[in-house]
């Protein structure tokens, strides 16, 4: 590329932007700017030209058309290896344009605000800034685009380094950011118009769902090795959501640990103690919390130590040294470990598993807007299940009311069975699972599956709670999990055959508590 000497400037985001234009300047560029842009440039003695005095044309429509000119547009799209496309400019007296810094009206944020009315959002649509982006990328045999400040330093080095010239790469490189930069945001657009029903209120789900994300790293391959995959991250994760983690020891991530992964910490940030939460193919087989995470761990671990190996485990706290140790002890394989962070003792303790991966992600608690699952043809959304039920929502429908204890333990093991394939039987007591039946077409197999993994591990069931992610439709289920020693159980309730099922646990004496919300997962 030809040493750039013509440069425009129109940025909604001004971060960098001056410091950026004085390089530029120190470079011989002729710089053009629009409205705040120019007035900042101008205000910090960088020698600017407005775009309304280059074209002659005034800055009209309240904004709404400032770059929109033949001598702005022609300027970016004119080809430099075509004669009649440079006869043309000089006919014109029209200059290149050889660098466009646009960023966008900030159209997202303007959404996400509760006061914006939709004549806000509709004039936070921006015109001649795509259209620059647009006619910039699409020329990028001969137009630089840059349309993120953090490029900045980056087209800055080169720039100078060559005296003003970006590299063919570069400039293809600064063009798809910008095709989709654009994309994302016509996207969003798109999203927030379609929500609007004919009275302009929104509604949960667009009629015309555009989805942005970003790759971030290939797989060695999918659920099997003859499939290929990639993980794609969105553009800005939610806070706290497994996408922002941070991998500081171990070789690369699968498909399936990444998925699995996903699971562990979405169940075991929902707990306020320090808990773990170890995973095997997507369902918690072991789940405590404790007053520390080793103790944690151990509970979780007793569980169901078969299913542990070669499982995926998460602790909501940063990972010490101790809970470390414990990990690697006694030849246990683990696949990824995921905690808030590792102290300097747990990194050590880990150091000689190399392939072990260690997963940091930072606290929070942001959601996705929506989860999806992809089918033949098609995708299903719906709304994240991050409902919680809390103690004054349940419903007692037994003679037997649960004890405090008991009650505690119900909770717990409630939220545990969120996380378990339906259908999903869970033993709990004393804040740490007994038994896990996962993923079976019968409620009953699942009842006995838990109590036979309960047997299995040497635990006793006697005085347990169990949480049912689904009404009973017989009392067969309930009858199961009371033979292995329930003292109490929680499910939503809603089967045509309820009162059979209370009036089997008044039979049992059991309590039985009725949370009106179900948690099904496939």
């Amino acid at each position: 590329m030809p040493s750039p000497r013509q440069a425009l400037i129109s940025v909604s985001d001004k971060t960098g932007v001056v410091d950026l234009a004085r390089v530029l300047a120190r470079l011989d560029f002729r710089i053009l700017s629009t409205g705040g842009t120019a007035r900042l440039l101008g205000d910090a003695g960088v020698a600017v030209t407005e775009v309304a005095d280059y074209t002659g044309f005034p800055e009209m429509l309240d904004g709404r058309v400032k770059t929109l000119h033949p001598r702005v547009h022609a300027g970016i799209l004119a080809r430099r290896d075509l004669p009649a496309h440079v006869a043309a400019m000089q006919r014109e007296g029209i200059d290149f344009i050889d660098l466009v810094v646009v960023n966008l009206y900030p159209f997202q944020q303007t959404i996400a605000r509760a006061d914006c009315s939709f004549d806000e959002a509709v004039e936070n649509i921006d015109i001649g800034g795509p259209t620059m982006v647009r006619a910039a990328a699409k020329n990028h045999a001969h137009v630089a685009i840059v349309t993120d400040p953090a490029d900045y330093g980056r087209i800055v080095e080169e720039l100078t380094a060559s005296n003003g010239g970006l590299s063919a790469a570069t400039r293809l490189a600064l063009a798809k950011k910008a095709f989709s930069h654009t994309a994302r945001y016509d996207g969003a657009i798109s999203n927030y118009l379609t929500s609007l029903d004919e009275d302009r209120v929104p509604q949960p789900f667009p009629a015309r769902l555009n989805v942005a994300v970003e790759k971030a790293q290939d797989l060695r391959y999918g659920e099997n090795p003859h499939q290929a995959a990639a993980f794609y991250r969105d553009l800005a994760p939610a806070p706290g959501t497994l996408a922002s983690y941070a991998q500081v020891q171990g070789k690369e991530l699968s498909y399936n640990n990444i998925a699995d992964a996903d699971a562990a910490w979405e169940c075991v940030r929902t707990f306020e103690a320090p808990a773990c939460v170890i995973v095997k193919h997507a369902n918690p087989c072991g789940v405590a919390q404790a007053a520390t995470l080793a103790d944690a761990y151990a509970r979780a671990y007793a569980t169901d130590p078969t299913s542990a190996f070669g499982g995926i485990l998460a602790f909501n706290r940063e990972l010490d040294g101790a809970t470390a140790a414990e990990v690697v002890k006694d030849r246990r394989f683990v696949e990824v470990v995921i905690a808030t962070g590792y102290t300097a003792e747990a990194l050590a303790a880990f150091a000689p598993k190399t392939n072990v991966r260690l997963l940091a992600v930072p606290g929070g608690t942001g959601r996705n807007d929506f989860d999806m699952k992809r089918v033949g043809g098609g995708v299903l959304v719906q709304t994240p299940d991050s409902r919680n039920v809390a103690p004054a929502e349940l419903r007692v429908v037994t003679k037997q009311a649960p004890t405090a204890a008991q009650l505690t333990d119900l909770l717990f093991a409630w939220r545990v069975a969120k996380y378990v394939k339906s259908n999903a039987i869970v033993f709990c007591a004393d804040g740490r699972t007994l038994g896990v039946g996962a993923g079976q077409m019968s409620r009953v197999d699942s009842a006995r599956i838990a109590s036979i993994k309960a047997q299995n591990a040497g635990l006793t069931m006697a005085g347990s709670v169990v949480a049912s992610d689904a009404f009973f439709p017989f009392r067969d289920g309930l009858d199961v999990v009371v033979d292995a020693g329930a003292a109490a159980v929680i499910q939503p309730g809603g089967s045509m055959r309820d009162d059979e099922v209370i009036a089997a646990a008044d039979e049992r004496g059991i309590a039985m508590v009725l949370t009106g919300v179900r948690h099904f997962r496939h």
